[in-house]
């Protein structure tokens, strides 16, 4: 009898990759939801020529004597010449109640008091009476959009018709760009050379300055930080700026005026301000509310911030791309000090269950780094949260199209109901229609097929290879034995 045994790897957290050395190559997706397809096409990056030559150019104070590059790239230190004033660690600033009630006051016209809906197929499902709180149906698809606004109506007048500059690859810039289009501000953003093109037309569609520099968002930051120092423009950083903190605060004020007798709020926490201010919103009218953060497990910043952990971070490319922060604020960690009860990481899997699960169950589209609140529930880190109302912050739903594909197929694998493997079939008329007939009388259908003739193995499996868990029953192909193909079909992981 032949098996092809599966289980989940987010207790694991390994990444399970294809065998190549079969002739066939099988993508089964397993249940009811059938329809869902992903580009396999390289989500292809801009390059400068393609771009506005207007909205990446360089001022002539930050060139080499020369050369088109710029000078920054040879100060390895520049981050240090620079230091924001309101985001100074020496100095920490800590932003007060009265802050966040001035920014709910300020910015009511001018951004979406998001509803707080409650799930009732979630909270069945997790045993909660579980809320989400919408902040992705905001204009620009993010939270952002408090802090920034808020920061930007705090400007002095010399400052506003300066302008404004920020480094950011997503929602701080599209928040910014176009509240300052709304206030008449001039806004300048730096984005990395590999910043989405979809966000960096949305930008420049709001009237912003588009600089394109550097790999990263650090290589960004400090060029962003130069340009503030040569054209005394002022920087707002997108989670550490007091007032950033304040705006992002007033989410906490929404969430007690919306839901009634809350017991637990969670929070999807990258460089900390968002956490810093619905904390200290919420401790200072409810102190008896929980307040726990969420971070990924590829940058766990604020975690080790907190506990004082000296350890350098590296950020890989995760789902969550907006949470992988480095370093956290130094403002967000002095004000978060005694208001957070709990701090968890979840993996990469269980982020893209949770994408998926929002999109199926709640119709939502949200990002990897909005949906880190549900990945805790769905990884079992706040089971200690049963029979309680909690709400949870879906903080954006600003996901590339290309990266919304893939992750829904790789939350299909996680959930047991996408599955790939390779099998030997003989090289005769109809082996490949027995291969397939069999495969539907399981109630499975072929979402891909790959016929290679060019490298073909005699045995290709000796043996059941399972690393993906206990929870999914065995899926049996018993009519393949009568027609000679191999006796076993697996996964294995390189």
């Amino acid at each position: 009898m032949f098996f092809l045994s599966y289980h989940s790897c987010v207790e694991h957290g390994k990444v399970y990759k294809q065998f190549w050395a079969a002739d066939v190559n099988v993508l089964l997706l397993i249940g009811q939801k059938r329809d869902c397809h992903s580009s396999n096409s390289e989500n292809t990056k801009p390059s400068m020529e393609e771009l506005n030559e207007a909205s990446i150019a360089v001022p002539d104070c930050l060139r080499a004597e020369g050369s088109d590059e710029c000078a920054i790239r040879r100060i390895p230190s520049a981050l240090c010449s620079f230091v924001d004033p309101f985001c100074d660690p020496k100095k920490p600033v800590k932003t007060t109640f009265s802050d966040i009630s001035s920014a709910a006051f300020n910015i009511r016209d001018g951004i979406n008091r998001t509803p707080t809906i409650k799930s009732d197929a979630f909270s069945s499902m997790f045993d909660v009476e579980l809320f989400f709180k919408q902040e992705f149906l905001q204009v620009t698809g993010s939270f952002k959009e408090r802090g920034a606004r808020f920061a930007l109506m705090r400007l002095t007048k010399e400052q506003r018709q300066i302008g404004v500059i920020a480094a950011s690859a997503g929602n701080h810039a599209l928040a910014l760009a176009y509240h300052g289009h709304q206030l008449g501000i001039p806004v300048t953003v730096v984005m990395p050379k590999f910043a989405p093109l979809m966000k960096i037309s949305c930008c420049e569609s709001y009237n912003a300055k588009v600089i394109l520099h550097g790999l990263h968002i650090q290589e960004a930051k400090i060029f962003a930080y130069e340009l503030a120092k040569h054209e005394n423009i002022k920087y707002i950083n997108g989670f550490d700026n007091p007032d950033v903190i304040a705006g992002q605060g007033t989410i906490g004020l929404e969430i007690l005026d919306q839901v009634s007798n809350v017991d637990a709020i969670v929070v999807p926490v990258g460089g900390g301000g968002l956490i810093a201010g619905v904390a200290l919103a919420v401790k200072t009218l409810k102190p008896q509310v929980l307040v726990i953060g969420v971070e990924s497990e590829m940058c766990p910043s604020f975690k080790n911030a907190v506990e004082q952990r000296d350890e350098p971070l590296h950020p890989e490319s995760s789902l969550a791309d907006g949470l992988a922060v480095p370093t956290v604020g130094d403002n967000a960690v002095f004000m978060a000090e005694g208001l957070i009860d709990d701090l968890v990481t979840v993996c990469e899997e269980s982020i893209a269950l949770a994408i998926l699960r929002l999109l199926e169950v709640q119709k939502a589209v949200v990002e990897g780094a909005g949906a880190v609140g549900l990945a805790a529930f769905i990884s079992g880190k706040l089971d200690y949260l049963r029979g309680k109302r909690v709400v949870s912050i879906l903080t954006g739903g600003n996901i590339d199209t290309t990266v919304l594909g893939r992750t829904i197929e790789r939350g299909l694998a996680v959930d047991g109901r996408l599955i790939k493997f390779d099998i030997v079939v003989s090289d005769r008329p109809g082996g490949m229609a027995e291969l397939t007939s069999e495969i539907g009388k399981t109630g499975a259908s072929i979402k891909d097929l790959f016929h290679e003739r060019a490298w073909l193995a005699a045995n290709v499996y000796s043996e059941l290879i399972t690393h993906l868990g206990k929870k999914y029953k065995q899926i049996s192909f018993p009519g393949l034995l009568s027609h000679n193909l191999p006796r076993k079909i697996g996964i294995r992981d390189e």
